[in-house]
């Protein structure tokens, strides 16, 4: 896993997963905590998150919010964006484009 950017825009990269999760929650925190504004996770490198990654940036998500900023995601791959929708927390986060309708539950 990588994480590169500032306190605007991180680009996380590989994988985010039980083994990543403590480094990822650093550099997250750390990014939400020096800067204003909306902080844009470009996640368009990300390879695969678990259940422990999709916690860190629901974390991030959470700190974000009571410092009066907003977490967004960019470039979530299609296979994240079904888990998203799967756990319905496409609801919750800011997503830019929002999720792309070929995601979603066939009915």
């Amino acid at each position: 896993m990588h994480i590169r950017g500032d306190h605007a825009e991180l680009v996380v990269g590989g994988r985010l997963d039980v083994r990543s999760a403590a480094d990822a929650r650093t550099a997250l925190h750390a990014a939400v905590d020096s800067g204003r504004g909306d902080l844009v996770l470009d996640l368009t490198e990300l390879d695969s998150w678990d259940a422990t990654g999709l916690g860190v940036i629901m974390g991030a998500h959470r700190r974000a919010g009571r410092v009066g900023r907003r977490l967004v995601l960019r470039g979530v791959p299609p296979q994240m964006q079904r888990l998203l929708v799967a756990t319905r927390l496409h609801r919750i986060l800011a997503i830019e484009g929002g999720i792309e309708s070929e995601t979603l539950p066939r009915v």
